[in-house]
């Protein structure tokens, strides 16, 4: 098993057009850096994974089940599982830590 990563080794994954991850998971946990370009969607889904992250750079518009909230860097935010969300960004790019827990199969 390996215990570190460099994100330069990490591959990367289209997630949606303007949207990449690159991810990494143990047994329980599962953590993705996701990179979005500016005027890119995360189209509404949900999933049964909890799911909690951090805005890391930019900002965007955030819908959780039905808050809607812009985010910003520094913001942290928490998914229950089966909540459905949504993102989109703005006329800036943006970059987000997500955490799922158990870890998503469809992001291995």
């Amino acid at each position: 098993m390996e215990y570190f990563y460099n994100s330069q080794n990490v591959r990367a994954r289209d997630l949606a057009p303007g949207v990449t991850i690159k991810t990494m998971w143990g047994e329980n946990i599962m953590m993705s850096l996701v990179e979005m370009d500016p005027n890119s969607e995360v189209p509404l889904h949900s999933h049964s994974n909890e799911q909690a992250g951090m805005v890391l750079e930019g900002s965007f518009e955030f819908t959780i089940g039905d808050q809607k909230k812009i985010v910003s860097a520094g913001e942290y935010y928490i998914i229950p599982g089966g909540v459905d969300h949504q993102v989109n960004v703005g006329d800036s790019p943006a970059k987000a830590l997500d955490i799922f827990s158990p870890p998503r199969e469809d992001y291995k």
